[in-house]
């Protein structure tokens, strides 16, 4: 059963997006958003990280927390998906299950 996680601390201030990527399983996805949608960006520390997870886990990233914050999209490692409101929803609908990283 693929489980959506969601993180919203951002990846420079706590370890969730860490630990989320390293305990999901093959076809989960992963949805950053609040303050993790910074673990997105392509050319930080967690870039790499968030990179190498793309084969065994998608990634999306929420749209209006990554406006809110000022990030464009043309700033996000390649393959990481955008998401509104609605596709947050149909992420949920998709997915058996929920995980929250707080």
């Amino acid at each position: 059963m693929a489980l959506l996680h969601t993180v919203n601390k951002s990846p420079f201030e706590k370890n969730a997006l860490e630990s989320c990527i390293r305990l999901a399983l093959k076809g989960s996805s992963i949805l950053l958003m609040e303050d993790g949608v910074y673990g997105a960006v392509k050319g930080t520390a967690k870039s790499s990280l968030v990179a190498g997870a793309k084969g065994k886990i998608a990634v999306y990233v929420l749209g209006p927390d990554l406006d809110a914050r000022g990030v464009s999209k043309d700033k996000l490692i390649d393959g990481v998906k955008v998401v509104d409101y609605g596709g947050f929803v149909d992420l949920v609908a998709q997915h058996s299950a929920t995980q929250a990283w707080l």
